[in-house]
């Protein structure tokens, strides 16, 4: 029987404003103003800050594959305690019971035995790293049904540092947009001036 549990994606909650801290994501600046943000120190050039926000974005798309590589555990080992527990409260009501239990267990892929089981109090769970405990129903149950609740938790809470990650990734690429849209009309405005400086230049010869 499976006793998984997963600590990914439990989110912290800041101190003092009860904000939770998104598993380290470092939240993106939002850009209102393009030349305020071009005189900040760092930003001494567009090449600069552009590099900085390809570098923010390659970030965001490692976590965003990191938590969706936590998420689709927790969602594989959710139902799989869900089961454990259903066999878990089959097992409590035919503990006292004189027959013994008949059941299938897993060899291999596809690969079922028969097996008789006698009334028993004890279970032996998985806890993972090769290691597995015997434990009374009771306390198997109780285990599973808080580890149950921690993966959902954990669940819920990989959902929104997702969710957040998902707004970085607009507020970075808005913020690249708009510093690209700045470049072009620069360069725009700088080769009308050339232009210009050249058809004053050869009229003045």
């Amino acid at each position: 029987m499976a006793a998984s549990k997963d600590g990914c994606g439990v989110g912290e909650v800041a101190a003092g404003n009860g904000r939770r801290l998104h598993l380290g994501i470092p939240e993106a600046v939002f850009v209102e103003d393009v030349d305020s943000f071009m005189k900040q120190p760092g930003n001494e050039t567009a090449d600069i800050v552009l590099k900085k926000l390809d570098e923010q974005y390659q970030k965001y798309k490692f976590m965003e594959l990191n938590l969706a590589q936590k998420k689709r555990r927790l969602k594989g080992q959710i139902p799989e305690i869900k089961q454990t527990l259903e066999i878990l409260k089959y097992m409590q009501k035919k503990k006292e019971s004189t027959s013994s239990l008949e059941t299938r267990f897993l060899l291999a892929d596809n690969l079922y035995c028969k097996a008789s089981v006698p009334p028993t109090d004890k279970v032996c769970l998985w806890l993972g790293a090769n290691v597995m405990l015997e434990y009374d129903i009771d306390e198997a149950q109780a285990l599973l049904e808080k580890n149950l609740l921690t993966a959902t938790k954990n669940l819920d809470s990989l959902e929104e540092d997702l969710d957040f990650l998902r707004d970085q990734f607009t507020t970075t690429e808005v913020t690249g947009l708009s510093l690209r849209l700045l470049l072009a009309a620069v360069w725009r405005i700088d080769s009308g001036s050339r232009e210009i400086s050249d058809h004053n230049n050869r009229g003045n010869k």
